[in-house]
């Protein structure tokens, strides 16, 4: 056997200081854009003549499947999304990532220059235009044993896919491609470390809310533990529910829940609020006024939104032969206790107090007083001259609450 040149030699001891960085890098929980970018250029200087480095893997999210990052040598670096379908994109179907997750293989290679190519994909023809002379693409799994295992392309299985290209006139030499299986087993783990980390913050989001889920995983956790906020609180409701469940399909009203659902989510969203939790065909959110600057104004504004986005909604749904309806909606304004509920083995992660009583009493009187929104004078008082549109309902004496409270509508 031939004796290691210099420059394999070299090339070693750089991939040995990239893999203690790498590992590095995972302890530290660095996004994968960020040190993807490094890795790759300190791989060209180690003497690997890459020219795209793509990596694709899992993501643990509702609306999104799939994440893959992409180092182009020219410094056009790229983070995608694929989101979630019904049917599997026809690109997918015909790609490499494709045929190497649905073969017993954990590896393929390709030469591309050669004219009659043992595999050939339609991103091949795309590549050659780039210059590019040779692609491999390897498969990576978190929980199963053997990598070289047959899976279902279109379901979840935890692990990375990861293509490397090059554009050197004779391709990956056998040295090359040593340093690259080399480096593996570290880039996989900080890979699988940033999956991680990224699987926590996506499902606790959904499940939690945002600014819940960062209180979490800052380490928020203790069974009790609550501060005193200051919030604008959210009280949505479907009106009628309870009749429509008894009419419809279960899953027509699962259908009509999302529909509806996500556009109150996305109001509350995009104007800085915090949706706590689903109560059956509910919801709670909160306006956080020490995070917000003039929290009650936004969290009418998005009243406001709310109004005008189901209109849209409903003439879309009543066009397809849906069943549609409406909502009422409570604003109240005061202090919560924010913070862990619950046993020991289960929390909610919620507001509680007098403040979020009062509201969910507003609430009640939607129907009462023939409004869709009904705001405290909590929230509508210190507006009424810059929103002329607040009108007072009079004051009420509200079940469980000590003081009457002067309710407002907006005209």
């Amino acid at each position: 056997m031939a004796a290691p040149t210099l420059e394999n030699w070299e090339m070693t001891a750089a991939l040995n200081d990239l893999t203690v960085w790498l590992i590095q890098q995972g302890l530290e929980n660095k996004p994968v854009e960020i040190w993807l970018e490094t890795c790759c250029t300190r791989l060209v200087a180690a003497g690997i003549p890459l020219l795209r480095v793509n990596v694709a893997m899992q993501a643990h999210h509702p609306e999104i499947g799939a994440l893959a990052f992409r180092w182009l040598r020219d410094g056009q670096n790229e983070r995608e999304e694929f989101h979630r379908s019904a049917e599997t994109q026809e690109d997918f179907l015909r790609s490499p990532i494709y045929y190497l997750l649905s073969n017993n293989t954990e590896e393929i290679r390709q030469n591309l220059t050669v004219p009659d190519p043992a595999l050939n994909f339609p991103i091949f023809d795309d590549l050659r235009e780039l210059g590019a002379t040779d692609y491999i693409a390897v498969k990576r799994f978190f929980l199963l044993d053997d990598d070289a295992t047959a899976v279902d392309p279109t379901q979840d299985e935890e692990g990375v896919i990861i293509s490397l290209i090059t554009d050197a006139p004779d391709g990956f030499t056998d040295a090359h491609l040593d340093g690259l299986r080399q480096l593996l087993p570290p880039l996989c783990l900080t890979l699988k470390s940033a999956a991680n980390r990224q699987m926590a913050e996506d499902i606790t989001a959904a499940y939690l809310g945002r600014d819940a889920s960062k209180r979490v995983l800052s380490g928020d956790i203790i069974r009790g533990s609550s501060q005193t906020i200051s919030a604008v609180i959210w009280d949505f409701d479907l009106k009628g529910f309870t009749k429509l469940s008894e009419t419809l399909p279960g899953t027509a009203i699962i259908d009509m829940l999302n529909d509806y659902f996500a556009v109150a989510v996305d109001v509350v969203d995009g104007h800085g609020g915090n949706v706590l939790k689903f109560m059956g065909d509910g919801l709670l959110a909160i306006f956080d006024m020490d995070q917000i600057p003039d929290a009650r104004r936004v969290a009418i504004e998005a009243a406001l939104e709310l109004r005008d986005a189901f209109v849209p909604l409903n003439e879309q749904r009543a066009g397809d032969g849906l069943t549609t309806t409406d909502f009422t909606l409570a604003l109240h304004a005061g202090d919560v206790l924010y913070g862990n509920i619950g046993g020991k083995t289960r929390l909610d992660f919620t507001v509680i107090g007098p403040a979020v009583n009062t509201t969910s009493r507003i609430l009640g009187m939607c129907n009462a007083v023939d409004q869709p929104i009904v705001i405290s004078a909590k929230v509508a008082a210190p507006l009424l001259e810059s929103i002329p549109n607040l009108v007072s309902l009079g004051q009420y004496r509200l079940r469980g609450v000590r003081d009457r409270q002067e309710l407002f509508t907006l005209d």
